[in-house]
């Protein structure tokens, strides 16, 4: 009779990309009549004190969890603050998982980051090689703090019986992003500089050479596979959310596509003297799709125009 029990869904970091990105889904028609979703961010409690977590738990009982709460950001502060990045997360992740096995929670969907996976690797890679090797040296201390979930989610099987498990998005994108220049991440940082470079006339710098790839996936199309993991995937081993690798695009592509979306018709300059990162994290949606053979992404230039016109005309209110 349990599972005819309304669900109450906790959702950390809620305010965040995808956190929104779930809240619209649910509400354009996704959520059910037996669901009660409660989208919380860092106004709520402090998830880096065990004490407020505990509160906060208390105060909500949710049966689920969706667990996206983290210290982010882009390249650069990833790599001037390691420390506070594994740190921070560590407690963050910790406090979460350990409230919900004291308080009784079914279920938690924790969101992990391709950046978990080995610097030296082959490609495509898969759910099985999280730890076989360092993480790119840039961001050790998030990708490590974010790896630890996954340990967690182990050990919390093992010795409670729970049912905690991970995802593991490629690069998300849209509304609600944070387009930080210095901070944020690629995309969004793209969108803002183009947005920028439209308004001031000027040129458009874009940091690296242009030649890394990547897989971008929407926000809103991740936000209904997180519901589809929730409700239905049993697997305590992470599933990576994701296109296909024939979807990876460049950073001159993806450049070329918000240039296009956003009208711009100046000067494009790739300044190389700027790290590039990663050059390439392919990942295998293959696990994914045996699960789910038939879900439609939405085309790559589609999300990308949605979100810069979304940017455009919340650009006063928008994270930057």
């Amino acid at each position: 009779m349990a599972e005819n029990k309304p669900k109450r869904i906790l959702v950390t970091g809620g305010s965040g990309l995808v956190g929104k990105a779930i809240e619209k889904v649910v509400a354009d028609g996704e959520g059910r009549p037996d669901e009660e979703w409660i989208f919380l961010s860092s106004k709520d409690a402090d998830l880096t004190n065990a004490a407020d977590t505990r509160a906060l738990f208390e105060k909500h009982r949710p049966t689920h969890v969706i667990h996206l709460a983290a210290m982010v950001g882009g390249l650069f502060r990833n790599m001037k603050y390691n420390l506070d990045f594994l740190r921070k997360n560590l407690h963050i992740n910790d406090n979460v998982l350990h409230t919900s096995y004291e308080l009784g929670v079914q279920k938690v969907v924790s969101c992990l980051s391709t950046c978990i996976f080995p610097d030296k690797t082959t490609y495509p890679i898969d759910e099985t090689m999280i730890h076989l090797g360092p993480p790119h040296g840039s961001n050790f201390g998030y990708s490590y703090a974010k790896r630890m979930i996954d340990v967690q989610n182990r050990a919390y099987h093992e010795q409670h019986g729970c049912k905690f498990t991970a995802v593991i998005p490629t690069n998300v994108f849209g509304p609600h992003d944070n387009f930080n220049i210095e901070d944020g991440h690629v995309l969004p940082g793209l969108i803002h500089k183009v947005y920028l470079a439209k308004q001031n006339g000027s040129a458009l710098s874009i940091w690296g050479t242009g030649k890394p790839r990547r897989q971008f996936i929407y926000s809103l199309d991740l936000a209904r596979l997180f519901i589809w993991v929730l409700r239905e995937y049993d697997e305590v081993d992470p599933i990576i959310l994701s296109v296909g690798e024939e979807d990876e695009v460049s950073i001159r592509e993806a450049a070329e596509s918000i240039v296009s979306a956003m009208d711009f018709k100046g000067k494009v300059l790739f300044d190389s003297t700027k790290s590039d990162g990663q050059f390439k994290k392919t990942a295998s949606n293959g696990k994914l799709r045996k699960y789910l053979p038939d879900f439609k992404f939405t085309p790559f230039s589609q999300a990308v125009q949605e979100t810069c016109d979304w940017f455009t005309a919340n650009y006063a209110q928008a994270r930057k």
